[in-house]
């Protein structure tokens, strides 16, 4: 880690823990710090989605800052937690929205998609979000750790690393749920696909 990025992570977490103690300034000065990173995670998301999709990408970072305002309970560990948290708040809207302009019914004309690795730079467009949600709840229901690997380094871009380090595991076991996570997620999408 570079000197400037290790003392803006460590500035990050500063501010998230006297956030997390009360200071509600804490987060407005935090958020001009984190916003390329966020805007980078919510592109992300919405290469994903339909063209005509009426949600932008800075609406959707406005979104989660809504979120995060009531978000006081939240024990903040570092910028990689934050990150972490802010992705699941982006895929959590994105899916909400999906499911209540039901396009969970028949397909709704997005296209499925597997989870490869190219898949993470791809621009592809109409990803299946409502079926990959579904998918990763049922995972969540018999390997927690698979499905929140996949939630960090697929919806949030977070490194091998940066996943290890919220997760508190080994970088290698961050390798090996991502590797056993993307075969059953693509036998379970195609799976649900057939079906």
């Amino acid at each position: 880690m570079q000197p400037a990025t290790h003392s803006k992570t460590h500035d990050v977490t500063q501010l998230l823990q006297a956030w997390g103690q009360g200071e509600d300034a804490a987060l407005a000065q935090m958020l001009p710090i984190v916003y390329s990173e966020l805007k980078r995670i919510a592109r992300r998301y919405m290469a994903g989605e339909r063209q005509s999709h009426t949600l932008q990408t800075t609406a959707l970072v406005n979104e989660v800052y809504l979120k995060l305002v009531d978000s006081r309970q939240v024990n903040w560990q570092n910028r990689a937690h934050f990150l972490a948290v802010c992705a699941q708040l982006m895929r959590r809207i994105l899916v909400d929205f999906a499911r209540a302009r039901g396009y969970q019914k028949r397909g709704g004309g997005a296209q499925k998609v597997t989870l490869v690795e190219e898949l993470l730079g791809a621009k592809e467009s109409g990803r299946d979000l409502v079926a990959l949600d579904d998918a990763l709840k049922v995972m969540a229901e018999f390997d927690p750790r698979k499905s929140r690997v996949v939630e960090l380094r697929f919806f949030g871009g977070l490194t091998e690393e940066e996943t290890a380090a919220v997760l508190k595991v080994s970088t290698d076991t961050v390798q090996r749920d991502w590797k056993m996570a993307k075969l059953w997620l693509g036998r379970e999408l195609r799976h649900g696909a057939a079906a």
